[in-house]
């Protein structure tokens, strides 16, 4: 996670108005805590196991963002936000003993088409600027470039929410029929594929239980579509 990051972001330009609300989707709530304890920040992070925000925002990978304004009003729908950092995810050094997985998975996202300066440069600029920043989008324009929902999305989060409160209720297997529909309704859905992999293989690499990976699958798209480009 970039939380830390995010709170030397927070504390420039906290004084100028802005909040920043950090929000965990991890089904497993228990998994975000060492997370969230070791980040120390000052601003509020919040759990939300019942992936609401995916379902009701278009939340579909991390790190994701939605802006919203003194009114409430949403002033950039979910997109692809990236706390400010000097380095990207290829310098991160590994401790002896690391899975060969492990190094894979991180050589595939150096890969990742990642400007880590982009939201940051955003960020204050609205700050400054407010409704006049050219990062402020208009009422259609939020609603244009929000993420359609048509049946397939639907049901999609149906299944999963439905899978969800199986694994929670501890009926593990009947609920992997209704992660793997969710995956197959919407396969560029990362959230809902990495949660399901998660909850059987903390490397979310290949298993019995699903047809798909994260590795197989990024590689599968290429890093560069992983996330998609800020039309900024």
């Amino acid at each position: 996670m970039d939380l830390p990051v995010w709170q030397a972001l927070r504390d420039e330009l906290r004084p100028q108005g802005l909040e920043i609300v950090a929000v965990a989707m991890d089904t497993n709530v228990a998994a975000a805590y060492p997370w969230i304890d070791a980040a120390k920040t000052s601003y509020p992070q919040l759990l939300d196991p019942e992936h609401s925000l995916g379902a009701r925002l278009g939340i579909i990978n991390v790190p994701m963002s939605v802006w919203i304004d003194e009114q409430g009003m949403l002033v950039r729908p979910a997109e692809p936000a990236f706390a400010p950092r000097e380095r990207g995810y290829g310098s991160v050094e590994l401790p002896e003993g690391t899975p060969q997985r492990m190094k894979e998975m991180l050589a595939e996202a150096a890969k990742l088409e990642v400007d880590f300066q982009q939201t940051a440069r955003m960020l204050r600029d609205w700050v400054q600027s407010g409704a006049k920043s050219r990062y402020a989008l208009t009422p259609d324009e939020v609603v244009a470039r929000s993420a359609p929902r048509p049946k397939e999305i639907s049901l999609a989060a149906a299944n999963f929410e439905l899978g969800q409160h199986l694994h929670r209720t501890g009926h593990e297997a009947a609920a992997r029929p209704f992660f793997r529909a969710a995956h197959r309704l919407q396969p560029e859905n990362w959230t809902y594929k990495r949660q399901a992999w998660s909850m059987v293989d903390p490397l979310q690499g290949p298993t019995e239980h699903y047809d798909s990976d994260w590795l197989s699958d990024v590689r599968k798209i290429g890093a560069k579509h992983y996330y998609a480009k800020v039309d900024a």
